[in-house]
């Protein structure tokens, strides 16, 4: 057994892992990195990277086949097994970035393995010990399967193994109608696969539901089967014929199943009690600045610290507890200013309140104001007039957005800017945009909330008037 002392010890190499290794190992920390899986975690391998390039596929498809402008459209070939290799393609063009041999050249020590806590501030890992001043708990998280009767003895696709497929799904079940559920709903469709989503729920149930309507209007409009309010009770059959009953007695038959109704947070290996750590709500508990408050040598980020389960979350908390580990500096995370999107078409992207959450916090001090994509000029000269955004203020300052439609998680960054820095909708309104973009649907929003306030105002008139009168 040989002992390993650092600086930092980060347990796991996804996205928040990387980020705080890359990051504490550039500003002079010594820095071991464990890994027992796959270097990137979730995102690059299974989640955010392999989904948005076969959705990028699904939208050619669909883009071919509809037509549009003066180009005929018609019927499209797809090679389902050339647009996996397109994803396959992708993925192996960004592993690099993530690599070992990329992180061993910045000087961090990477073992490929898993690791445990022995006590307080030692972690085994094979036949080592490591010893560290802090820890990094990064472990990510996994898809959640549900106990459904009967699921354990039929095939069934995660969002770990559907990349997988070869050969293009003549039916495709989905259980769950959240963001991943969607995502792969719409792209297997597009690439000709029947689709049906079964939803417990409300599909995507998480969103503004003015917002959540536009969006399913689309997806069904494309042939798509939502059954909402269908909570799967029984799962029966094998490969190539399943069949999901829902509660009330509703059958539907498939090709393939692929369950995707929430995920799972990864810490079953680490044995937190060993270092007097503690769980919350299936992670470990931390406190604002993402610290355990049982053990003050632990930090957890991404996934393994609770609350949102994203990618640039991640990276976020990296940033937090490099500040605080490093420099010794206060440093809290903030849920806030964190924006979030779907990449469905049209996609949805939300930061800070919905409507709902707004009215429920402020009451009679919100201000909703709204912006159709109708009216946008660039939207309409290329066809993409199907969306609205919705911003919710309190006081002359934007306290959440809400978009669906064409570029949402470009659009909403805009508001998730104002929200971090507190800035007024007079910024927002000062904002000077090219045109025709469609980023002035933005700045169409924040005229929304000034119009009534100069337009619509009796003492504006009367001053005008005087003005013109001297």
């Amino acid at each position: 057994m040989a002992e390993i002392r650092c600086d930092i010890c980060v347990i796991g190499a996804g996205s928040g892992g990387l980020s705080v290794a890359s990051g504490a190992v550039q500003m002079g920390a010594d820095v071991v990195l464990l890994e027992g899986h796959k270097m990137g975690g979730d995102c690059l391998n299974y989640g955010c990277v392999p989904s948005k390039a076969l959705l990028a596929a699904g939208h050619k498809a669909h883009a071919m086949g509809q037509g549009a402008f003066g180009i005929s459209g018609g019927a499209v070939t797809t090679d389902f097994a050339a647009a996996k290799d397109h994803v396959e393609q992708v993925i192996a063009n960004i592993a690099p970035h993530d690599s070992e041999e990329r992180f061993e050249g910045l000087g961090v020590r990477v073992i490929r393995d898993y690791g445990r806590f022995i006590d307080h501030d030692r972690v085994q890992v094979g036949a080592d010990v490591i010893t560290a001043r802090r820890f990094v708990i990064a472990t990510g998280s996994r898809p959640f399967v549900p106990p459904i009767p009967g699921l354990k003895d039929v095939p069934y696709l995660t969002n770990e193994t559907v990349f997988d497929l070869r050969e293009r799904p003549e039916h495709l079940i989905v259980i769950g109608g959240g963001p991943i559920g969607m995502e792969m709903a719409q792209a297997h469709r597009r690439l000709g696969s029947k689709v049906t989503v079964l939803e417990g729920e409300k599909a995507l149930g998480k969103d503004d539901p003015d917002l959540a309507a536009i969006a399913l209007e689309r997806l069904r409009g494309e042939g798509i089967e939502i059954v909402e309010g269908a909570l799967a009770s029984q799962v029966s059959g094998g490969a190539g014929d399943i069949t999901v009953e829902t509660r009330g007695g509703a059958r539907f038959h498939g090709s393939h199943l692929l369950v995707a109704v929430g995920r799972k947070v990864n810490i079953d290996r680490l044995d937190l009690h060993k270092a007097g750590l503690e769980e919350e709500n299936g992670a470990v508990r931390v406190d604002a600045s993402l610290r355990s408050p049982t053990n003050r040598r632990v930090y957890a980020v991404g996934d393994a610290a609770g609350g949102l389960q994203f990618t640039h979350v991640a990276s976020y908390h990296a940033g937090v507890v490099i500040r605080s580990m490093l420099l010794g500096l206060p440093s809290k995370a903030r849920r806030d200013h964190l924006p979030w999107a779907t990449f469905t078409d049209p996609e949805m992207a939300q930061v800070g309140l919905t409507e709902a959450q707004a009215r429920k916090a402020h009451g009679d001090r919100l201000t909703v104001v709204r912006a159709e994509f109708s009216g946008n000029d660039r939207a309409v000269a290329t066809g993409q007039t199907v969306g609205l955004i919705k911003v919710m203020v309190v006081k002359g300052r934007p306290v959440g957005a809400s978009i669906v439609g064409a570029q949402a998680g470009e659009l909403i960054q805009t508001w998730a800017l104002a929200i971090a820095n507190r800035l007024k909708m007079s910024a927002i309104s000062a904002m000077v945009a090219p045109y025709p973009t469609l980023g002035e649907v933005n700045k169409r929003a924040a005229g929304a909330y000034f119009t009534p306030k100069l337009f619509e105002n009796p003492w504006i008139k009367r001053i005008v008037r005087l003005v013109q009168r001297f």
